[in-house]
C-alpha cells in the first residue's frame, strides 16, 4: 500500500487490450538503425499518443488566439478550452477548487515559484527547511539559493541501503525552527515511493508547510491532494503523454492568497498605476503573460486519455513489468539493482560491473534501446551509494514483456563487448 491509499497490485488489468493500446504511439513504430524502437526512458519524458496530437493540431488549426479580455470568437473559445484544462487538472488531483490550480512551464518552474512567492517572504535567517537525499536538483537548488539569501538552513533526510527514507531520521529533524519541508513522491533516480502521507501528517503537528514533488508520480499514482492534505503539489505533463512546456502547481487557496507573485506582467495584477499595482486574483495572480495556452489544452487531453484507461490499472500493469524485469536482471552475473525498496514505481537503475552506465547506454542503443544514463539529477542519491551513475530502464504502460527481453540480451551483450 502506497501513500495515496492505493497498491498498484491490487487493481486488475485483464479488461484492457495493451498491444491496442500501444498502437496509439505513433513513434513505438520508429526504428533505430534497423532495430524496433525499444523505449525504457520514459520517467525523463513520455511518449504522446495520436490522440494528443491530433488534439494540439484542432487547436492551432482552428481555435487558436490569445486568451481573456478579448470578445471574439476564436478568444472566447480558446479562454474556454484553458479553462477546461484547469478543471481537468484539479478534478485529477482532487483540489477542493480550479483557482487551486497554477499553470506552469513544469515542475521546475512550479517549485521555483513556491520558493520566490512563500519562501522569500516568510523564511527567515535560522529557519530550517527538511529535505530528503531522494531529491531530483530541482528539489535542492531552489531551497539552497534561499537558504543562502536568508541564512536558513537544510536539513536532510538520510536513506537506508535499499533506497528507502529513515522515517524515524525525518521525525528527529523537526524543532521549532523548522519552517517548511520538500519532499519527493516517487524517487526518479531509484523508483522509491515515500510515505508522504505520514510525513505531512507529522509536519503539520509543528505548522509546518509541505510541497509535494509528484513529477513521477502522477504518472504511475492516483493523487488526491486533499486526502493527503499536503499543501502544495507539483508535476508536469511530459511525463503524462502530454506536451513539453507546461506543468502544474497545486496549492492550498489560503497559501497562495498569502504567496507574493513570482513574475509580474500582465493578466496577472488587477490595476497598475505609476503609484501602485493591485494583483489579481488567484489562479492569475501567477500566471503573468500569455500562458502556455497550446501546452496546457493538450495537457487536459493528456488527462482525458489517462483518466479514460484508469489510473489504477495503468499501475498495475507497470508493476507486472517492473517484477518481471526484476526478476531477469537479478539473474544476470555482474548486474546489480541500486533502489530496491519495497514500494516503487516502474523504475529499474542498474549498474553492471566493471562497465561505464555511459557506454551501457551506447551499446544499447545501437539495438534500438533507449535507456537514461548518468546521475539523473539525483547525485546525492549516487554518493549515497557511491557511484558516479547509473543506467535506468523507466517503463511505462506502453511497454510490454518482450521488450524487456530485448533490454536483457542487450545487457548481455554490453558484457561481451566490454568483459
Amino acid at each position: 500500500m502506497n501513500a495515496t491509499g492505493f497498491s498498484p497490485k491490487s487493481a486488475t488489468t485483464d479488461d484492457i487490450d495493451w498491444e491496442k493500446i500501444r498502437t496509439d504511439f505513433p513513434i513505438l513504430k520508429l526504428k533505430i538503425d534497423g532495430k524496433p524502437l525499444v523505449y525504457f526512458d520514459n520517467a525523463a519524458s513520455s511518449q504522446m499518443p495520436q490522440q494528443i496530437i491530433d488534439r494540439l493540431v484542432r487547436y492551432q488549426t482552428a481555435e487558436h488566439a490569445n486568451i481573456n479580455r478579448a470578445v471574439h470568437y476564436l478568444s472566447e473559445i480558446a479562454t474556454m478550452e484553458f479553462h477546461r484544462a484547469r478543471c481537468k487538472l484539479q478534478q485529477f488531483v482532487n483540489a477542493e477548487e480550479d483557482r487551486e490550480i497554477i499553470f506552469t512551464s513544469g515542475t521546475t518552474d512550479a517549485i521555483n515559484l513556491v520558493m520566490h512567492g512563500y519562501g522569500r517572504k516568510f523564511i527567515k535567517a535560522g529557519d530550517e527547511i527538511i529535505l530528503t537525499t531522494l531529491e531530483h536538483h530541482s528539489n535542492i537548488v531552489p531551497w539552497q539559493m534561499l537558504a543562502s539569501e536568508k541564512g536558513a538552513k537544510i536539513r536532510v533526510v538520510p536513506i537506508n541501503d535499499k533506497g528507502e527514507l529513515e522515517i524515524d531520521e525525518y521525525e528527529k529533524l523537526f524543532n521549532e525552527r523548522t519552517k517548511f519541508v520538500g519532499l519527493i513522491h516517487v524517487s526518479n533516480a531509484l523508483g522509491t515511493i515515500n510515505p508522504i502521507k505520514r510525513m505531512i501528517d507529522f509536519a503539520h503537528q509543528y505548522s509546518v508547510p509541505v510541497l509535494i514533488d509528484g513529477a513521477q508520480a502522477a504518472p504511475h499514482l492516483t493523487i488526491d491532494v486533499q486526502a493527503l492534505d499536503c499543501d502544495f503539489y507539483v508535476f508536469s505533463a511530459h511525463k503524462l503523454c502530454g506536451p513539453t512546456g507546461v506543468g502544474m502547481l497545486y496549492g492550498k487557496a489560503t497559501l497562495l492568497e498569502a504567496m507574493q507573485p513570482f513574475k509580474g506582467g500582465g493578466d496577472m495584477i488587477a490595476s497598475v498605476t505609476f503609484e501602485k499595482t493591485i494583483y489579481n486574483t488567484i489562479p492569475h495572480k501567477f500566471e503573468a503573460g500569455t500562458p502556455p495556452i497550446a501546452a496546457a489544452i493538450g495537457f487536459g487531453a493528456a488527462i482525458d486519455y489517462l483518466t479514460a484507461i484508469g489510473i489504477e490499472r495503468i499501475a498495475a500493469y507497470e508493476n507486472t513489468l517492473l517484477d518481471y524485469a526484476t526478476a531477469c536482471l537479478n539473474e544476470i552475473p555482474g548486474v546489480k539493482i541500486i533502489g530496491t525498496a519495497a514500494e516503487k514505481t516502474a523504475v529499474i537503475s542498474f549498474t553492471i560491473d566493471g562497465i561505464h552506465p555511459h557506454d551501457i547506454g551506447t551499446i544499447l542503443n545501437q539495438d534500438g534501446i533507449a535507456v537514461r544514463t548518468g546521475h539523473h539529477c539525483a547525485q546525492p542519491v549516487m554518493q549515497r551509494f557511491n557511484i558516479p551513475a547509473t543506467s535506468r530502464a523507466s517503463f511505462a504502460f506502453y511497454n510490454k514483456k518482450s521488450e524487456v527481453d530485448t533490454l536483457v540480451a542487450g545487457i548481455k551483450t554490453v558484457q561481451k563487448v566490454f568483459l
